[in-house]
């Protein structure tokens, strides 16, 4: 079975049941990501207010690298929150608002740090986070306790605290809880904002999130170095994590099927995938299942052609194709029109028949997904993405 068309990983799953969502993004990774964006649109942050509401000052990376680039980012403001209760709040602070009352409630406050300008705080010719540490300790009005209200805990980003510098905010960028990734995306949207997340790729079937990909409001990122995302996590967590997973040279734990999410524009979504004829696919394609077949498989409740590898696309067909959800990697929304996806209602108008009992006992994993005759039988596929060329070659319909 290839990557693109593996379930979510079962620990990543396990994680968000039991909604533990303590794992933590490495600089590099944000930096890559955050470079991408540049590299498109200098000023992509430029005069900014960037608000990041999942993540402990000092402890979070996506601060570290947005305090340390503050002036060459062209920064407005920087807004941190972090969580009352998560079990890296406030271990490296100099904060005594961190220590306050901990030897009755045994969990560190929720804190928001707000910077408006990054300077050379010791003399040393350069402004870096060691200058914003200085600044920090010498202006207690630049943090605040985070209080949170009888519903939710200090820093929770549904608090009315973090939902007043949501709206001050004109980007959001974090590592959100994997468990509440809905109700995050739904809030962001809500008041109207940009952003650049991460979550796992299996999000883009939910019902909540699927529209806005369908729509061009949303789209995956750049993404993390060959399609690996590497995560810290606290120490007592270790024990949830097989061999392969969790690396113990490095402390950190390994998941293919998560990647970033944004709704701000970068070069790679606009690159074109090349792509083969049916005819030269059917005869060299590199995958078994589509080397040396008459014609592509045809799905006996939609229409459309199953293609179950994004390089397997043939560039001269010109009606519906259901496409593995990898396939977001690579699209580009000037080559590509998404039309739906197998995994949600009929939201494309190209499914044919819901089977009954009478037609498979399966029926109902048939109905919820593509469906391909093989012999007599019926087989379910993965979820698809249902898609259409804009501009095919002259080939098949």
């Amino acid at each position: 079975m290839r990557a693109e068309d593996e379930p979510m990983n079962r620990s990543l799953h396990a994680a968000k049941s039991a909604k533990q969502d303590e794992f933590y993004t490495q600089y590099g990774d944000i930096q890559k990501e955050a470079e991408a964006y540049l590299e498109f649109d200098a000023d992509t942050f430029r005069d900014k207010i960037v608000y990041c509401n999942c993540d402990d000052p000092f402890e979070s990376n996506f601060f570290k690298y947005f305090a340390a680039n503050f002036n060459k980012l062209g920064l407005k403001k920087l807004i941190t929150t972090s969580y009352d209760g998560s079990p890296i709040a406030g271990q490296m602070t100099l904060f005594p608002e961190y220590d306050e009352g901990n030897g009755k409630r045994q969990k560190p406050k929720a804190l928001a740090v707000i910077l408006d300008h990054v300077k050379d705080e010791d003399g040393d010719g350069a402004a870096n986070v060691t200058d914003v540490e200085i600044f920090l300790k010498r202006n207690k009005a630049a943090r605040r306790s985070l209080k949170g209200n009888d519903r939710y805990p200090g820093g929770d980003f549904r608090s009315p605290e973090c939902v007043a510098f949501l709206k001050e905010a004109d980007i959001v960028i974090t590592n959100p809880p994997f468990s509440l990734f809905r109700e995050y995306v739904v809030q962001l949207v809500e008041h109207g904002k940009k952003f650049l997340i991460i979550g796992s790729k299996n999000a883009i079937t939910y019902k909540e999130i699927f529209p806005l990909v369908k729509e061009n409001k949303m789209w995956v990122g750049a993404g993390f170095a060959k399609g690996n995302a590497y995560f810290s996590i606290p120490a007592y967590r270790v024990r949830e994590f097989a061999n392969g997973v969790y690396d113990k040279s490095t402390g950190l734990v390994k998941f293919r099927n998560v990647g970033w999410f944004t709704n701000l524009d970068h070069g790679r979504r606009h690159e074109e995938l090349k792509c083969m004829s049916m005819a030269d696919n059917l005869k060299f394609s590199k995958h078994k299942k589509i080397k040396g077949k008459r014609e592509y498989d045809r799905y006996d409740n939609y229409d459309a052609i199953e293609v179950p590898y994004t390089d397997a696309i043939p560039e001269d067909y010109k009606g519906a194709m259901g496409v593995p959800i990898s396939f977001l990697d690579r699209h580009n929304p000037e080559q590509f029109e998404i039309l739906g996806i197998t995994d949600r209602d009929n939201n494309s108008g190209l499914k044919t028949k819901e089977y009954s009992d009478a037609d498979a006992p399966n029926y109902g994993d048939l109905n919820r997904r593509g469906a391909i005759r093989v012999g007599s039988k019926l087989v379910s596929t993965y979820a698809r993405l249902l898609i259409r060329h804009r501009r095919p070659t002259k080939g098949k319909k």
